[in-house]
């Protein structure tokens, strides 16, 4: 991203995910701030970011993300997890209508500091208030640990934790995704939801230069796309770093649980994944990967 500015990929996420509030009904997933947090351009433009039918599969595909790591946060809170990080949080509004605050749950946002000031700014804007269980954590992941800056604002490393790491792989390296994970390991219980996508050669010619010219377009914000990754190479990251459960959800999967008529006419094959992982020492009840419980609609 550009220095002093902040992630235009977080505006864009930001951007699906009150489309798919006012023009899916949040079907898939609700979100009550959802619009009210947008900024003003990216609110006027969201007719027109609507009528674009080319860009449903990738907002369909962030609302079933959110809503796959909300489920597996409630999950893991019922069984006693009271720390949740959000990594590149940009203008996710999960700390905002966090429904377990009363039971002590805090939630550590995690990203740059100029999307946090600007993140910071549109609360206010919205009329919101900074609940005390939002905890910010500024954090550049290509040149800070991401232990210093949780250990900065209180997180607790002898505690489980859950996080929830979504849009934010694909531009970082190997080395900072890898020391990511290790992290994670180094608590009890760790517990993960993040997405990645696949490489360029994987998509059928069809639609690959749309892809391409989708990370040309990330590239020229200033946000490239940096680490894409086979799915036998990912896993195999994932358990070096001592994760031993894993469930990962290619396109059709996550279309299958998630979508239902709203998928219609959307061809799937390679492209975007979730993942969700477990790294534990002493099993918590409750936390292994079956099927996500799901949890209760949030107005």
């Amino acid at each position: 991203m550009r220095d002093g500015q902040p992630s235009q990929t977080a505006r864009r996420a930001a951007a699906y995910r009150a489309i798919h509030q006012t023009w899916e009904d949040g079907a898939i997933f609700k979100d009550q701030f959802a619009l009210r947090i947008l900024d003003q351009e990216t609110a006027a433009a969201l007719n027109e970011i609507a009528a674009d039918d080319s860009v449903r599969p990738m907002r369909l595909f962030i609302a079933a993300r959110s809503r796959l790591s909300e489920d597996a946060i409630a999950n893991c809170v019922a069984s006693g997890v009271r720390q949740v990080v959000v990594l590149g949080a940009g203008l996710d509004t999960f700390s905002l209508r966090n429904p377990y605050a009363a039971l002590g749950v805090r939630v550590f946002e995690v990203d740059h500091p100029a999307t946090q000031v600007w993140k910071r700014d549109r609360i206010g804007a919205a009329g919101l208030s900074e609940p005390p269980s939002l905890v910010f954590a500024p954090i550049d992941f290509e040149r800070e640990s991401l232990a210093d800056s949780l250990s900065r604002v209180g997180f607790n490393i002898d505690a489980p934790a859950f996080f929830q790491w979504l849009g934010v792989v694909p531009y970082l390296t190997i080395g900072a995704i890898s020391s990511t994970f290790k992290f994670m390991a180094e608590l009890p219980q760790a517990f993960v939801v993040f997405d990645y996508a696949e490489p360029f050669q994987n998509y059928p010619a069809e639609r690959r230069a749309s892809i391409m010219a989708t990370a040309e377009g990330a590239a020229a914000r200033g946000e490239p796309w940096l680490s894409l990754f086979e799915p036998a190479e990912l896993h195999e990251l994932l358990r070096g770093a001592g994760f031993g459960a894993i469930e990962d959800l290619g396109a059709s999967e996550i279309a299958e649980r998630y979508y239902g008529a709203l998928g219609r006419g959307i061809s799937f094959g390679p492209g975007p994944h979730i993942v969700r992982a477990v790294r534990e020492e002493r099993p918590m009840s409750g936390l292994a990967l079956d099927p996500v419980v799901v949890g209760p609609e949030r107005d």
